[in-house]
């Protein structure tokens, strides 16, 4: 339809219309290549021009073909390039679709890659009907690993490797000697366990299912194990039969998840707001696409990405993640400068502004930017590319 798209059209357009030498065309091809000196561009126009008019090529069709080869300089990549990652977004979305635990636990044990944080990887996989399973003494091995289910689905169990703290010699030793009995017996058969590493076991959940009633007991059988008792406290009833502790509320679980492995397999801390979400007027990111094009809302969520890319002229892109999805947001440079301690510096965030839906993409235009009191702390950290 007469729009370059690859560089490859770019060098023929030249040799057609300017006769640039296969030299000057590549030549051209550098001066609009990843760096976009704004000098060579001018200097490559001038050729350009000439080498259109000694071919007859004047007026208005000269100062059209200048246009579409300039504003390509903006965008264009080569053709292989595009094959390239058509390929691998094609073949990913494929996977993702089809084979959604086999997908997800391989970009787990890849990390750190990629533009997301695992959390938000696991969440997303969650709301697309994936289920994740908690690290478990027994079941999780130095890796994530996919199980089959009952219902013959497939499941991603999280790996030990995802414990933070917990050194390789000791989870080395865990997946070699399991199953355990109880607690007190991989104390025993696994010496290379230090007290914090099994603390920690015990404060995700990870020995729930060898004799703790809950993540409290398992903290206190742990340190009972981690410091041996002499003939007279071994005839004492063990913890398990007693649980003299309380169960860890939601919130203290979340925060021992986050803390422990950098993520809740659960529901989204937001999940647990959104009563007062809903008292703020906050929409959520999932119903964002049935609010018309121009309207005014909320949004808020954990940040998980920051952007302000050096083309964008100043603006800055924010991502919001929630417990039904991901909504962006857009700050000019006038706000950025007003706000940037809010913008840069909180984990969680409130943005209200106009609603740009067309075509089903969505961006919502800021026009102020509130940070949301965590008092957990919680949260994931983002990449910020500023």
């Amino acid at each position: 339809m007469g729009v370059p798209l690859f560089q490859e059209q770019l060098l023929r357009m030249a040799m057609a219309a300017a006769d640039f030498t296969g030299g000057e065309a590549e030549e051209l091809r550098r001066a609009f290549g990843f760096k976009r000196s704004e000098k060579r561009m001018r200097e490559i126009e001038v050729k350009l021009r000439a080498g259109m008019t000694n071919k007859g090529i004047t007026g208005e069709t000269q100062d059209k073909i200048v246009k579409a080869i300039t504003s390509f300089a903006m965008f264009g990549f080569p053709e292989s390039h595009a094959a390239s990652f058509a390929l691998l977004a094609y073949a990913s979305a494929f996977l993702r679709t089809y084979y959604p635990a086999a997908f997800t636990c391989a970009l787990l044990n890849n990390q750190p890659m990629g533009f997301y944080h695992p959390s938000t990887l696991v969440k997303d996989a969650q709301r697309h009907g994936l289920r994740m399973l908690p690290v478990d003494i027994n079941s999780s091995g130095s890796v994530c690993v996919i199980e089959k289910s009952q219902d013959g689905d497939f499941d991603v169990r999280l790996g030990l490797n995802y414990v933070r703290g917990l050194r390789r010699p000791a989870i080395e030793a865990i997946v070699l000697r399991q199953p355990f009995s109880n607690i007190e017996d991989l104390a025993q058969r696994v010496p290379e366990l230090r007290k914090e590493e099994m603390t920690q076991l015990a404060a995700i959940g990870a020995l729930n299912s060898i004799g703790a009633k809950h993540r409290r007991d398992a903290l206190w059988q742990a340190a009972h194990a981690a410091r041996p008792a002499g003939e007279l406290l071994r005839a004492v009833p063990e913890s398990g039969s007693t649980v003299p502790l309380r169960q860890m509320t939601i919130e203290e679980r979340l925060v021992a998840d986050c803390a422990g492995i950098g993520m809740t397999i659960g529901k989204h801390p937001m999940a647990y707001r959104r009563s007062e979400m809903d008292k703020l007027h906050v929409t959520p990111a999932a119903a964002l696409s049935s609010i018309p094009n121009g309207r005014t809302v909320r949004v808020a969520g954990n940040v998980i990405v920051r952007q302000r890319p050096g083309t964008a002229k100043g603006v800055t892109f924010m991502s919001l993640e929630d417990e039904t999805g991901i909504s962006n947001v857009v700050i000019m440079p006038q706000l950025f400068e007003e706000q940037r301690v809010d913008i840069l510096t909180h984990a969680w965030v409130m943005a209200e502004g106009q609603i740009q839906n067309v075509d089903s993409v969505i961006h919502i235009l800021a026009k102020r930017v509130s940070p949301l009191t965590n008092p957990l702390e919680l949260g994931t950290s983002s990449h910020d590319f500023h």
